[in-house]
């Protein structure tokens, strides 16, 4: 069975071309995604996520609101039982926001320029140990 992410763009931010790519080499992967769109909600990601049954979630971020958008959603995970979810990060992340988001369980954050095959390979790979 395919590995099946959720890609979402938190908050307001509307450019989603990063988004949109990334979920197109997880589908040229083999993997099956669900991209819910840009101005999404921590709480309508996680309703998605339970909707669709999701392998992984992928968080799109280039406002600058990523701590508070991965807690919300982590926290939100936590609350109805899917904190085994992983959840991944791109967008523009100061690398010393890194050690906060992933002590709140984020599992992997990729900034600009990381190559798409390290991202795939992030995935099979964390889902392969689970």
């Amino acid at each position: 069975m395919a590995i099946k992410v959720l890609i979402a763009k938190p908050g307001l931010d509307g450019h989603e071309t990063g988004a949109k790519l990334i979920a197109r080499v997880l589908r040229d992967a083999g993997m099956e995604v669900v991209y819910t769109g840009p101005r999404q909600t921590p709480e309508m990601i996680v309703h998605a996520a339970m909707q669709e049954d999701i392998d992984v979630i992928g968080l799109s971020i280039l406002s600058g609101a990523h701590l508070e958008f991965g807690a919300r959603v982590m926290e939100l995970l936590r609350a109805r039982g899917m904190a085994d979810i992983p959840v991944i990060m791109g967008g523009i992340i100061p690398k010393d926001d890194i050690p906060a988001l992933k002590a709140i369980g984020v599992r992997a954050i990729f900034g600009p320029g990381t190559s798409t095959p390290k991202i795939v390979d992030f995935i099979q790979n964390e889902l392969a140990v689970a």
